[in-house]
């Protein structure tokens, strides 16, 4: 053990020693949070997106690939509207027959629309309800398509559209969509004079 002297003046060697040690703390007191700190700040991950920040974002997601088909409708952009589909879509339109499988199936209907139809195309999307969780959502609203025929007839009519979606690779696609109209029952013909 070693003992100070009783008398006179501390040994160098002590002052030395006692002086390391005072500025060894003082510097492990003054770097030693900040340090924390820093760590922190770097390593901490940024606060995850809440059940309800990113159910709004998914459905802003899909309003916006929906927007998106409408306009490539309006300016008869075949593969702006082939783009929102699955390759695997199934699809239930107004026109035969029952069930189209497959994207590529589905484009042939869009070219025949836009083959019939002069320009400008109108396309109208209302009432849309969007309801979306991580990867699936779904859809329903009311479509309206009108202008004139390429044979000089103005045509329009309102339809009842709902679409299925899944988060394939970080992007949203229609997988399954059904298109209709309503059946006036007593004479098994459409009824597309209705509007909402």
């Amino acid at each position: 053990m070693i003992t100070p002297p009783r008398t006179g003046n501390p040994t160098p060697a002590l002052t030395g020693t006692v002086l390391l040690c005072m500025v060894a703390v003082v510097t492990a007191c003054s770097h030693g949070p900040n340090e924390a700190r820093a760590r922190n700040a770097t390593t901490t991950p940024q606060t995850p997106m809440t059940a309800e920040q990113n159910r709004t974002r998914n459905e802003a997601d899909v309003r916006a690939l929906v927007d998106g088909l409408a306009t490539a409708i309006r300016a008869r952009a075949i593969d702006g509207v082939m783009a929102v589909y699955s390759p695997d879509l199934v699809a239930f339109d107004i026109v035969p027959p029952l069930q189209y499988v497959g994207a590529a199936s589905f484009r042939k209907v869009w070219q025949e629309v836009f083959a019939l139809y002069q320009d400008p195309i109108q396309y109208e999307v209302r009432d849309l309800t969007i309801t979306a969780g991580d990867d699936v959502a779904f859809s329903h609203s009311l479509n309206r398509i009108n202008g004139a025929m390429k044979d000089g007839r103005q045509a329009g009519l309102w339809l009842r559209w709902t679409a299925g979606y899944r988060k394939i690779h970080g992007r949203w696609l229609i997988v399954h969509l059904q298109a209709s109209v309503p059946v006036d029952m007593a004479n098994g013909k459409p009824a597309l004079d209705l509007v909402p």
